[in-house]
Order: structure tokens, then sequence, then C-alpha cells
């Protein structure tokens, strides 16, 4: 299970960990973000810092309909205890958990300042 709370900004916080390939690992805070389809998005200084392996450029579309080019890159994150190989977008911003990270899972939001944030995995998770 993974734990977190929700922010004075109403968004769901949890602790995450990533390692790069040398084995090297940083622990950040992501957002929760039930909107992101992807797994996860690094700001540039933590992709450097971990050396990670860059794996190719992709076009996404925003919510707000413009469309980017971000880089991606391997990392693997410390999913509930078990190492996950996922890819990353380099954004310059607050790291993101999308849903494909939280495929096989459950998310239990108490939406209110300092509310608990519980990822759980479901019978198939």
């Amino acid at each position: 299970m993974i734990e977190g709370a929700v922010n004075a900004a109403h968004e769901a916080v949890v602790g995450l960990r990533v390692q790069g390939p040398s084995g090297r690992t940083r622990d950040l805070r992501a957002v929760v973000d039930t909107g992101f389809s992807r797994f996860l998005t690094l700001p540039p200084a933590i992709v450097a810092e971990l050396g990670l392996a860059f794996t190719g450029i992709d076009r996404f579309f925003l919510a707000d309909g413009s469309e980017v080019t971000l880089h991606v890159y391997a990392v693997t994150v410390l999913w509930d205890g078990q190492p996950r190989d996922v890819d990353a977008l380099v954004a310059d911003s607050t790291p993101l958990a999308g849903m494909l990270l939280l495929d096989g899972h459950r998310l239990c939001v108490d939406v209110e300042d300092g509310g608990r944030v519980v990822i759980e995995p479901t019978a198939r998770g």
C-alpha cells in the first residue's frame, strides 16, 4: 500500500522512490493526476541526477488541446515495494504519477486539506 496526503491546493500527493541505471535513488513527492494517461513525469534535474537513459521523443496533447513534444527516459520506480521499469516524460513541473502507474490499483482520496491518500492493489494488481 502507498500512502500520501492531500495538500492545501487539493492535490493528492504520494511519496515515490525512483532509481537510475547506476542504482542511484531519489525520493520525491508526486501529484496523482487522473487526467494523465502515462506513467510518470520528472523534472530535468532529477533525470540528469539519476543519469536516466533516453528512449525517445513523443508528442502529447494537453488538457487545453495544445500539443507538446517531450523527451522520454527509462526509470525504475519502487512501487508498493516492487521495482517497476517505466517511461518518464521530462516536464519542467512537479512530478506527476499517471494512470498507467496506478494500473491494477485502487485510489482512495479524502479530498480535504491533509486528507488521506491510499493506493492499494486490486485483486488483479
